[in-house]
């Protein structure tokens, strides 16, 4: 008979990343007792959402992370720009906005989740379960959820919880096993080849997209002392190119990325140092049932443009901790599902948050991203217009901040010797 470990929390988050350890902390730091599912076994591993924006890093500042995972390791960009063929058509200038943020900051997201999980790791009412996976639902005979089953390297493993928070990524399992239609947006109809390449001399201190011929090229400098690409590709054409061989794919790249030609050259020597991301966006329909809620790419999905998907996550987190409080502080995880619940109304308001970005991003990937002779015709003169006009610094302002209004509730901390006793209400 196998033997099942079995673990009593008050929220389980199923997911490591960002949103998922976020709230984590939050909670922790609240009084309330928390598992993480997390199926990868370490952090050792590549990543592509590096860029924080502003508004992320305030809310890592007031969480009292941002500190150390900036120690171990980061860099500061100060612009983002749109060329093409070596012209400037938007300046997105950071160092104008106010500080102490006013930088888009390449951090690796292995030093963020670190941070994250050794301040977790300090409090006794954390439990982390590595390379564990969920593969079902417990759920009540009122259908609230009220635990997780899963997968874990010790054997089945059981987590039974007054709260399930499913932040495993876009491709969600807890989303899935709760039943929980998404739907997908083709919004950029491109994939994303993704690559690195090695740094020489002085890197440079902007994230630019910027087009020399073919399709356009997202590009900044990474720690350490490398730099990130991600081409541009019609959706679903890789494979063709890629029948071509891998000398065909680098002439491309070349062509694309010129003052990188040497580089392409030494930095890919096989397909294994090019990964291909399939962009979209979406969002499930519904992020809640009684005992459930989604947050991050779990609950909204975003595409590369405006660098927004981990600075959401971390929003998201903030904004929830306050709602996962008071579900569990009324004693049944917002079992009604009337609509009147604490999840239900974070949901509420916060699927307002997201879907402007998702319009924002729209508009700036048809901008940035088209192609065509009509593209590259009207393209410089409205870069040139709306760079200019006030709403383009509401637009910046919009993308680097999100909504201002959401803030660490330092409030809902308790003492550390009381944090993880598992006393709250219910």
């Amino acid at each position: 008979m196998t033997e099942v470990t079995e673990t009593h929390t008050d929220v389980c988050v199923v997911g490591g990343g960002p949103a998922g350890l976020t709230l984590a902390l939050l909670l922790l730091r609240s009084g309330a007792r928390v598992a993480v599912v997390e199926k990868l076994r370490s952090l050792e591993r590549e990543y592509r959402g590096e860029i924080l924006q502003p508004g992320g890093q305030a809310l890592l500042e007031a969480l009292g992370v941002l500190d150390g995972a900036r120690a171990r390791g980061c860099h500061e960009h100060d612009r983002f720009l749109l060329e093409e063929r070596g012209r400037i058509l938007i300046n997105g200038d950071y160092r104008r906005l106010p500080g102490p943020f006013n930088c888009l900051l390449s951090i690796p997201q292995r030093h963020l989740l670190a941070e994250l999980l050794d301040q977790c790791s300090a409090h006794p009412g954390f439990r982390y379960l590595g390379s564990s996976r969920c593969s079902a639902l417990i759920e009540d005979t009122r259908q609230r959820v009220r635990g997780i089953l899963g997968h874990g390297p010790d054997g089945e493993l059981m987590v039974r919880a007054r709260c399930v928070v499913g932040a495993d990524g876009r491709y969600s399992k807890v989303r899935r096993l709760a039943r929980l239609e998404y739907d997908r947006v083709d919004a950029f109809d491109q994939d994303v080849l993704w690559f690195k390449l090695p740094g020489e001399g002085a890197l440079p201190a902007d994230v630019r997209i910027f087009r020399a011929g073919g399709s356009p090229v997202l590009a900044y400098t990474s720690h350490p002392g490398s730099v990130q690409l991600g081409w541009t590709l019609p959706h679903r054409r890789y494979r063709d190119l890629a029948a071509r061989g891998l000398d065909h794919i680098k002439s491309r790249l070349r062509a694309a990325v010129p003052e990188y030609a040497e580089r392409i050259d030494a930095g890919i020597a096989s397909f294994r140092d090019l990964s291909l991301l399939d962009v979209f966006s979406g969002t499930a329909r519904t992020w809640t049932r009684p005992g459930l809620l989604l947050i991050g790419d779990s609950a909204h999905t975003h595409g590369p443009i405006g660098a927004q998907g981990i600075n959401l996550a971390i929003q998201d987190a903030v904004a929830a901790h306050p709602a996962l409080l008071s579900a569990l502080a009324d004693g049944d995880g917002d079992a009604d599902g009337d609509g009147t619940g604490p999840l239900e109304r974070y949901a509420r308001d916060r699927r307002r948050d997201v879907r402007q970005i998702m319009k924002l991003q729209a508009v700036q990937g048809k901008m940035m991203l088209s192609t065509g002779g009509l593209a590259a015709a009207v393209r410089p003169r409205a870069a040139a217009v709306v760079s200019r006009t006030p709403v383009y610094r509401a637009v910046l302002g919009r993308l680097a901040y999100g909504n201002r209004s959401i803030a660490v509730r330092t409030d809902l901390f308790r003492p550390p010797a009381s944090a993880g006793s598992g006393n709250l209400a219910g």
